[in-house]
């Protein structure tokens, strides 16, 4: 297991790292979205391929609460066919197309007082830039999350990565090709850790803009758990976080 070993040691380095470096973006992202969440607005979440976990990850799913909307495209994530119909040189056209972000903007009604929040190991593909910038022009506050300190050159007719675009960036410290282990008689490594490095970026900023929110004296509703014994009350939890959820799309 020496090539596991290796990978672990490179991921727990870049929570670290993370930990270390990023700490106070993390918190100016966090009060952003705050400030979202309290107005009972949202904090929209944006990602393309893998990078739509991370937004799958923090709602709905126990733990998480009302107020972050995924806006997830199903050709941009859905290509685990791997080949033929919706296969992954479709997916790769499609992220790098202009225009396209600009297409699933106009299906959202948007308010400035809404925070997005886009997911891009590279920060360079054309969909996630212009959704960034559809959203600095309807006055949205901008939080980008990536691997910021190893971008290469933008391909947005623009000129800007998405980096350059966001008014908060949380660099994941991620390398270059994201996969971290390498392979003797290879040229590609193994073992991606951008995902893991996504995943710690989005607790220690949900954790965080719960703490706020708290400290407000603002009501949270939580995704809970309904598989712990005992628990009588956890289907009316579930109800009510529901039901706000659908009282505030409402307005989405």
């Amino acid at each position: 297991m020496k090539l596991a070993k290796q990978w672990l040691t490179a991921t727990r380095a870049i929570m670290n790292d993370i930990e270390t470096t990023q700490s106070d973006s993390i918190q100016r992202a966090a009060e952003l979205m705050a400030d979202s969440i309290g107005a009972e607005r949202w904090v929209h979440t944006f990602g393309c391929g893998h990078a739509t976990i991370p937004v799958e990850e923090m709602y709905p799913r126990i733990g998480g609460f009302v107020g972050f909307h995924p806006m997830i495209e199903l050709p941009l994530t859905f290509f685990t066919r791997i080949t033929g119909e919706m296969g992954i040189h479709q997916f790769l056209f499609l992220e790098r197309a202009e225009g396209y972000g600009d297409a699933i903007m106009k299906s959202y009604t948007l308010d400035k007082r809404d925070t997005m929040w886009i997911f891009s190991h590279t920060g360079i593909n054309n969909v996630n830039i212009d959704v960034a910038l559809r959203a600095k022009e309807q006055g949205l506050k901008v939080v980008a999350t990536g691997s910021a300190s190893q971008v290469g050159m933008p391909r947005h007719p623009s000129g800007k990565t998405l980096f350059e675009i966001a008014d908060v960036v949380i660099d994941t410290k991620v390398p270059a090709g994201d996969s971290a282990v390498p392979l003797a008689n290879h040229v590609d490594n193994v073992g991606p850790v951008s995902t893991m490095a996504f995943i710690t970026v989005v607790w220690m900023t949900i954790t965080t803009v719960a703490e706020i929110l708290e400290q407000r004296g603002k009501k949270l509703f939580i995704h809970p758990s309904h598989n712990v014994p005992g628990d009588t009350t956890a289907r009316e939890r579930l109800d009510s976080a529901l039901g706000e959820y659908k009282r505030r799309i409402a307005g989405v």
